[in-house]
């Protein structure tokens, strides 16, 4: 009778055991979160931008700009058979209601990211585009084991982007394996409704990943409505080659030169089953949006201005004032897209543009250095002076071509503004300045020849992507070492897009004008005036030739057999000591074959027949020794620059030698 009870007993502690352990272990595995205030997710982990507002809001970003936040459930999820009453491995449901309050009516930037991650540690990320989960050189890399579903209100033509309201399904890069534009399908009417995500209103989001069908579905409506039965995104998709045994969920988000307010109002997660849904009497309230402030403001305070006629008088010396300074807008700037800074802002980041601040200095205008009051980031101001020859049709070139190129060797055109005649245009700042006053100021230190491999191999790519790999052909036009900037790890940016041209794949461009900088200039283009790739190639067959010599393509103080850098080298290969023209700073400190690479890529690249010239494509191939460089093409070549005296040169405006000399320091301290 006694074993009997003990037996009793020891089955009904056994029980109770492992009902709690049971319990325990479900509620790791889901949560659910109507607002996030103190106690609810007092352990929620923050960094970056991310804060918890008073009402129990989670608060991303704010209007900082080209900055992120983070915020993930502080404990890992197990994401493997082993787990505790979990059959599908892989299987998950999430659900949160998310808001992006733009600062701008018309602009936001760049939004929020769910993702499942092995770290919460992201302080290697970028933001902008990047949007707090990668930078440039782990972008696409496949052990990041990082999954996201994007909610993206930029279009970034670098990853792909369908447009600038979409939603983007994000394997361990941000070019999405499948997007959509941001649309819900409405139960009721039978149709797709479509979705705006920088409404400022309320926006309830469905994420959920079926183990056996191997599927990934994502869904999306206002708040309110009933969960779409068609969602937006159905996706076949393994997790098992993605997801680690413990990862960690949670939310990223990032601003760019534009910035929003990104706010999650309430999360719920289930590892093991549905998501929970929400009672949205629950969920914290949003900010009143900017309309609303401003509504208020005129309630309060223009029955005052009515009533008082001093005020009234003060009123209209402001509206004077607005619309004698109002900023230059016009219907072309709506396509270009790049941001448009506030005058206001720019004069105080260059302290009022001051002589202290002046960075470089040449026929277009002045350059400064500047430092974003908002942000505290460095950037290069250039300011197109009245006088400048550079004038509307160069600006406007060239805020359409750097506002729409994306590549890690062009400098990035970060945005621009107009204020009366006056012209401006922000770049990212460059510490090194221009290739040119490294490599032959004696003020610097000279570059080592791996560094400058990098940089030729860096120029090339990103000429490749100009004429090869952007939505039209870009012929540069002013290929040379003052227009490539330095970044802070030496890295080569093509700069100066002033001159750019603009045209579809497979068309034949219609310029006539010949520009460019004596040195460069293909000989074909003094007599048809038309530039092509091959031009932009010539150009970069002297840049080559540079490099490798450390010397200017014309130097008149030299020898008369030395004068000209390409003809002096081609005239050495013939004697069989093309080694001999190479950078005596050097001291011989390269692998012979890579110099005389570099040295008769730069030869063949100045072929006087352009049809002997290699396309970019090519030249990088034989910079990455994946082709063999025919030196066959050289036997019978017609090696020459353009003869041109000075006079002739201001004939054409075309920069002479001596320009080589007094332009320098771009964008970098002098």
């Amino acid at each position: 009778m006694i074993k009997d009870l003990r037996l009793i007993c020891l089955l009904i502690f056994l029980g109770v055991f492992i009902k709690l352990h049971t319990s325990s272990a479900e509620d790791e595995m889901q949560f659910i979160y109507h607002g996030f205030h103190e106690g609810e997710a007092a352990n929620l982990h923050l960094d970056g931008l991310a804060e918890i507002l008073p009402n129990g809001l989670l608060q991303l970003t704010n209007t900082s700009k080209q900055q992120s936040g983070h915020a993930f459930h502080p404990f890992p999820m197990k994401f493997s058979m082993s787990s505790l009453n979990v059959t599908q491995p892989y299987s998950f449901s999430t659900s949160f209601v998310f808001a992006i309050v733009p600062e701008w009516a018309n602009g936001s930037g760049h939004g929020i990211a769910f993702a499942i991650s092995p770290s919460m540690d992201f302080s290697q990320a970028m933001a902008i585009e990047y949007f707090g989960l990668f930078n440039l050189s782990n972008n696409g890399v496949s052990s990041n084991h990082v999954f996201a579903v994007e909610l993206d209100t930029i279009k970034t033509l670098n990853f792909y982007d369908v447009d600038n309201n979409h939603v983007g399904i994000d394997i361990n890069s941000l070019v999405s394996n499948a997007s959509a534009p941001a649309s819900y399908f409405s139960n009721t009417e039978g149709k797709n409704k479509s979705l705006e995500l920088i409404s400022g209103d309320p926006i309830q989001v469905w994420i959920e990943y079926d183990w056996n069908k191997k599927l990934l579905t994502v869904a999306l409506a206002p708040i309110g409505v009933q969960k779409p039965i068609r969602p937006l995104l159905s996706f076949p998709l393994d997790l098992s080659l993605v997801l680690l045994d413990n990862m960690y969920v949670g939310f990223s988000s990032a601003t760019g030169s534009i910035a929003s307010n990104h706010y999650i109002l309430g999360w719920s997660f289930n590892r093991s089953g549905e998501a929970q849904s929400f009672e949205y009497s629950k969920l914290p309230s949003l900010p009143r949006s900017a309309k609303q402030r401003k509504k208020l403001w005129l309630q309060i305070w223009l029955p005052i201005i009515g009533v008082t006629g001093l005020m009234g008088v003060l009123g209209m010396i402001y509206i004077v004032r607005k619309i004698r300074y109002k900023e230059l807008r016009e219907d072309w700037e709506q396509e270009y897209g790049p941001q448009r800074f506030c005058y206001k802002d720019l004069y105080k980041a260059t302290k009022g543009f001051k002589d202290r601040e002046l960075i470089g200095v040449g026929g277009f205008g002045k350059v400064y250095k500047g430092v974003l009051p908002c942000t505290g980031a460095q950037i290069a101001v250039k300011k197109i002076s009245h006088e400048s020859s550079q004038g509307m049709r160069e600006f406007v070139a060239e805020i359409a071509s750097m506002g729409r190129l994306k590549h890690r060797n062009l400098v990035q055109l970060l945005g621009y503004c107009r204020r009366k005649g006056e012209l401006l245009l922000v770049y990212d700042y460059m510490p090194y300045g221009s290739l040119d006053k490294v490599l032959f100021s004696n003020e610097q230190p000279n570059l080592s020849w791996d560094q400058r491999c990098r940089i030729i191999r860096g120029i090339a790519s990103g000429l490749l992507y100009l004429h090869e790999q952007s939505e039209q052909v870009v012929l540069h036009r002013d290929i040379k070492a003052s227009n490539i900037l330095l970044d802070a790890d030496l890295n080569g940016r093509l700069g100066d897009f002033g001159m750019a041209r603009f045209y579809d794949h497979g068309a034949i461009p219609e310029t006539t004008d010949v520009v460019g900088t004596v040195g460069y200039l293909a000989p074909e283009l003094t007599r048809t005036g038309k530039a092509t790739t091959s031009s932009d190639v010539f150009a970069f067959g002297a840049f080559l030739l540079e490099m490798a010599c450390g010397r200017r393509p014309i130097e008149p103080e030299r020898l008369p057999k030395e004068v000209i850098l390409l003809e002096w080298v081609f005239e050495n290969w013939k004697l069989g000591e093309i080694l001999q023209t190479s950078d005596p700073r050097l001291e011989g400190s390269f692998l012979q074959e890579e110099m005389e690479l570099v040295l008769k890529l730069g030869l063949l690249c100045s072929h006087t027949n352009p049809a002997a010239r290699p396309c970019m494509r090519q030249v990088v191939q034989y910079l990455d020794g994946n082709a063999i460089l025919p030196e066959v093409l050289l036997e019978d070549a017609d090696i020459g620059i353009v003869a041109m005296s000075s006079q002739q040169s201001e004939k054409l405006n075309l920069p002479f030698p001596s320009s080589f000399i007094s332009v320098q320091g771009i964008f970098s301290d002098s």
